[in-house]
C-alpha cells in the first residue's frame, strides 16, 4: 500500500502532496560542550537538564534551577554555537522525546548528551516542527528507536533518522499558528481551573472556623454570633456497613449499590449524587438482609482506612430517591441527630478546620485508620442558623459545579487537539 503524502485536514487552499526527508538532511543535529557540575552556580545563563524541559512540557515550576556563568557560556557557544530562536530542544534521557521550542533570544545552554539539539536556522517553521514531535508518528518513531532495555535513549543519530513530512512553507505557518492558538485556550483554560481551585481552597480556609474559634473569618452577610460546638456523637448516630470486597461488587446490575472506601478516596467528591456517580450493585444479594444498612439523603460515610493521610474522608448522600445504598468495605456511616441543611456536613469534614483533629486519633504506619472510638473525640461546628448552613452549602457546590464545568471543558479542549494533530498531519 502506498503511503499516504497529504493529511486528512487541510486548510483551504492547500492540495499539494507533502514531501518526507530525515531531519539530518535538512539541519545540524547534534548537543553541546560538556559541562562540569563544578560549573553550576546560582544565577547566570540558564542551564537546562532533559527533566527540566518535561516539567516545561506540564507547565510545572522548577524547584532546583541551574545556572552556568556568563564568561563560561560564551567560551563554550564558540565550539558548539548558540541555541537561537525557533530551535528545538528534545529530552533524549528519562521522559524521551519532550520538545521545547525556543521562542526567545535569552541566552541557555543544556547538558551535552541528555538534550538533542535540532539547530532549525529556519529551515523549517518552528511551530510546526515542534507540534510535528507532539504528533504520534514521530513520538512512535522515537519510541521504536530508543533501543531495548529498562532505560531508552533518544540519541544524536535517531534524532537526525527522524523523518519528517513537510508541507509548503506557507501551510506549515498555518499548522503552527492554529495549534499555538489552540496550546493558548488551553493554558487560559487550565488558569481559569487553577484559579477556581484555590478559591475554593480559600474559603474552605476562611469559611469555617480555625480551631478554637467559633466564628469564621469571613461571614455570609447577615449572618452574625458564635457556631455551634458539639461532639460528633451528639450530632451523629452510628448505622451499619456491610465487609464486601471489590470481588463482590458489580458495575451492571443488581438491588443494592454498596459504597466502597476506595472510591470515597479516589472517585467522589465530598458530596456524593447517588442518581449521577457510579456506585457498584451487591452481587446476588437480598433486599432482606440489608434492610438496616439503608442510607438516606444527608447520611455520611467515612473512609476508615488508606495509605496516606486521606484516611477520614467523608462524603454526603445526596438525591438518593428510590435506590437501595449500603454502606461498604472500610467505611463509617452516620445519620445526622439533628436538622442540618443539605450539603454543610460534606464540606465541613473536609476542612483543614476538622481535619486537624484526625491527624493525631489516626493509627498504623503503612496503612493508616481511624476507628469510631476515635471519630467520636472530634468536634463538629455548625451554624446554629439552618439558613446559614444552607448557604454556605450552596456556595461550595456552586464553587463544585464551576469546577467541574471548567474540568470538562479542559479535557473537551485537550481531546480536539488531539483529534486534530491525529488529521493534520502526515
Amino acid at each position: 500500500m502506498e503511503k499516504k503524502t497529504c493529511p486528512e485536514l487541510r486548510f483551504k487552499g492547500f492540495d499539494q502532496d507533502w514531501s518526507i526527508i530525515l531531519l539530518g538532511n535538512l539541519m545540524n543535529v547534534g548537543s553541546v560542550k560538556r559541562v562540569h557540575q563544578a560549573d553550576w552556580c546560582d544565577t547566570g545563563v540558564r542551564f537546562l537538564r532533559a527533566r527540566d524541559i518535561v516539567a516545561f512540557a506540564k507547565n510545572e515550576d522548577i524547584a532546583d534551577p541551574i545556572y552556568i556563568s556568563q564568561d563560561r557560556y560564551e567560551e563554550y557557544s564558540k565550539l558548539s554555537g548558540k541555541v537561537k530562536v525557533g530551535d528545538l530542544l528534545v529530552t533524549g534521557v528519562g521522559t524521551i522525546g519532550i520538545p521545547l521550542l525556543v521562542k526567545k533570544d535569552d541566552p541557555l545552554y543544556f547538558k551535552d548528551g541528555n538534550v538533542i539539539w535540532f539547530k532549525n536556522d529556519n529551515v523549517i517553521n518552528g511551530l510546526f516542527l515542534y507540534y510535528s514531535f507532539i504528533n504520534d508518528i514521530t513520538q512512535n518513531f522515537i519510541r521504536d528507536s530508543s533501543g531495548i532495555g529498562t532505560v531508552g535513549t533518544y540519541t544524536i543519530t535517531s534524532g537526525k533518522q527522524t523523518p519528517i513530512y513537510l508541507p509548503k512553507e506557507n501551510e506549515q505557518a498555518q499548522i503552527g499558528h492554529f495549534f499555538e492558538n489552540l496550546d493558548q485556550s488551553i493554558a487560559l483554560h487550565e488558569k481559569k481551573l487553577a484559579q477556581t481551585q484555590n478559591l475554593k481552597k480559600a474559603m474552605l480556609e476562611k469559611m469555617f472556623p480555625k480551631v478554637g474559634s467559633k466564628q469564621p473569618e469571613i461571614r455570609l452577610k447577615g449572618f452574625s454570633g458564635d457556631w455551634e460546638l458539639s461532639y460528633l456523637d451528639n450530632i451523629l448516630e452510628s448505622l451499619p456497613n456491610n465487609t464486601l470486597s471489590r470481588a463482590d461488587l458489580n458495575y451492571s446490575k443488581g438491588e443494592i449499590k454498596s459504597i466502597h472506601y476506595g472510591d470515597i478516596l479516589i472517585k467522589y467528591g465530598v458530596i456524593i449524587d447517588c442518581e449521577v456517580d457510579e456506585i457498584p450493585f451487591i452481587t446476588d444479594c437480598q433486599i432482606a438482609d440489608f434492610k438496616s444498612h439503608k442510607l438516606k439523603n444527608g447520611d455520611i460515610i467515612f473512609a476508615d482506612t488508606a495509605e496516606d493521610d486521606a484516611v477520614g474522608k467523608a462524603v454526603e448522600l445526596r438525591d438518593i430517591n428510590d435506590l437501595f445504598i449500603v454502606s461498604g468495605l472500610h467505611t463509617m456511616a452516620y445519620r445526622p441527630k439533628i436538622k442540618l441543611s443539605p450539603n454543610y456536613l460534606g464540606y465541613y469534614l473536609n476542612t483543614q478546620s476538622y481535619r486537624r483533629q484526625l491527624s493525631v486519633l489516626m493509627q498504623g504506619v503503612k496503612v493508616l485508620s481511624i476507628s469510631k472510638k476515635n471519630l467520636s473525640k472530634t468536634q463538629v461546628l455548625y451554624p446554629s442558623s439552618e439558613q446559614e448552613q444552607q448557604k454556605i452549602g450552596e456556595y461550595f457546590k456552586t464553587l463544585d459545579q464551576t469546577l467541574t464545568l471548567r474540568q470538562q471543558q479542559l479535557q473537551t479542549l485537550k481531546k480536539l487537539k488531539q483529534a486534530f494533530l491525529e488529521k493534520m498531519f502526515v
